[in-house]
C-alpha cells in the first residue's frame, strides 16, 4: 500500500480508502469487521462515514466496534450537516449543532478524537466563517484533528481558504466530491482552487455507483440485488447510450493492458497527483481485496492521455 500527504497537511492516507456507507445498512456488525480487518491487513488507513450513514449513526457504530483494539492504526474521517432527526436542531453547521454532531460521534465511534472532520455539504443558512470558528475551536480541544469539506463548488473552497488565512483558522486539507471516469465536473472548478489551496480531493463514487465495475452488459437485464437496479431515475442518468460508450471504451482500453474495469476505474483516479485517496465502498473482504489491487495500477503519460480521448 501507498501512502500519501492529505493536501498540503502531514496527515498520511492510503491511496485507497474504504467508504462505510454500506456498514449498517448492507453490512451488519459481522460483515463489518470482515471487511475493516481485511482492509487494515492490505495496509488500507482511511475509513470514510458519517453521522447520517447505516442510517443515522449505525455506521460509525459499527465502525467503532470493528477498530477496538486498533484505534491508533487509522485514520478515521466522518461528517456532519446531514439531518439526524426531526425539526430544525438535528442539522446544519451552526457552531450549536456541530459542538453537538461531534460529541455524538465521538461517543459512536468510541473514541476520544476524528482525525478529519467534513462538513458533508453547504450549509446556505449558516455563515462559512461561524462553521469554520466551530471547527477551530475543536481543533484546539483535542477533539478533532484536522477538518474538509464534502460537495463543495470551487469557489466555495476558495472563500474557506481566504478566510482561514485572513481570520487565522484551521485550514480545510480535503475535499471529498463525486469524480469518476464518468464524472470528471470536478475538474472545471474544483481542482484547480483546491490545488492553489493546497486541498486534497478525496473522490467519491469513484465505480459511478457500481457501473463501472464490469457487472453490467449493454442490451442484458439488470443483475439482481446490484446498485443501479434498485435506483430507478438516478440510475438512467448514469447508464445511457453516451456513457455505454464510453464504458466499451474502457473496458477495451483495460482488457488490452490485462486489466479490468474496475482497475483502470480507481488506477486512473489513483495515478493523478491532485488525489489524496479514492474512496470505495465495499460489502464483501473480496471487494475491497480487489479495490486495493486496482489502486497499485499507475497509468503512465500516454494513456493518461489516452483516457483523456474516450472520457473529456
Amino acid at each position: 500500500m501507498n501512502y500519501r500527504n492529505l493536501g498540503r497537511s502531514g496527515l498520511q492516507v492510503s491511496v485507497v480508502g474504504i467508504g462505510c456507507n454500506n456498514f449498517g445498512r448492507r453490512c451488519d456488525p459481522g460483515q463489518t469487521a470482515a471487511v475493516v480487518n481485511a482492509a487494515l491487513d492490505l495496509g488500507v488507513n482511511l475509513f470514510d462515514t458519517a453521522d447520517v450513514y447505516g442510517p443515522r449513526g449505525l455506521s460509525e457504530e459499527y465502525l467503532g466496534r470493528a477498530l477496538a483494539g486498533r484505534r491508533h492504526e487509522v485514520v478515521i474521517a466522518t461528517k456532519f450537516r446531514g439531518q439526524m432527526g426531526d425539526g430544525p436542531m438535528l442539522s446544519g453547521a451552526s457552531r450549536r449543532y456541530i459542538m453537538q454532531a461531534c460529541e455524538a460521534s465521538l461517543k459512536r465511534l468510541g473514541t476520544d478524537y476524528i482525525d478529519l472532520y467534513q462538513i458533508h455539504s453547504p450549509d446556505p443558512a449558516t455563515p462559512i466563517e461561524e462553521t469554520m470558528r466551530a471547527l477551530d475551536d475543536l481543533v484546539r480541544q483535542g477533539k478533532v484533528r484536522y477538518t474538509g469539506h464534502s460537495n463543495f463548488s470551487g469557489w466555495q473552497t476558495a472563500e474557506a481558504h481566504w478566510l482561514a488565512e485572513s481570520r487565522h483558522l484551521t485550514p480545510f486539507i480535503s475535499a471529498q466530491n463525486p469524480y469518476s471516469l464518468l464524472d470528471r465536473a470536478v475538474e472545471r472548478e474544483l481542482v484547480p482552487a483546491c490545488a492553489k489551496d493546497g486541498v486534497g480531493i478525496l473522490p467519491y463514487f469513484p465505480l459511478a455507483s457500481g457501473f463501472l465495475t464490469g457487472k453490467y452488459q449493454r442490451g442484458a437485464p439488470m443483475p439482481e440485488g446490484a446498485r443501479l437496479t434498485n435506483m430507478g431515475a438516478m440510475a438512467e442518468r448514469i447508464i445511457n447510450d453516451q456513457n455505454w460508450d464510453k464504458v466499451e471504451k474502457l473496458t477495451a482500453f483495460a482488457s488490452e493492458r490485462g486489466h479490468s474495469i474496475l482497475d483502470l476505474a480507481i488506477g486512473w483516479l489513483a495515478s493523478l497527483d491532485h488525489v489524496g485517496s479514492v474512496i470505495a465502498g465495499a460489502t464483501k473482504p473480496e471487494q475491497v481485496e480487489a479495490n486495493v489491487r486496482a489502486g497499485e495500477w499507475r497509468l503512465t503519460t500516454l494513456e493518461l492521455a489516452a483516457v483523456d480521448a474516450i472520457t473529456k
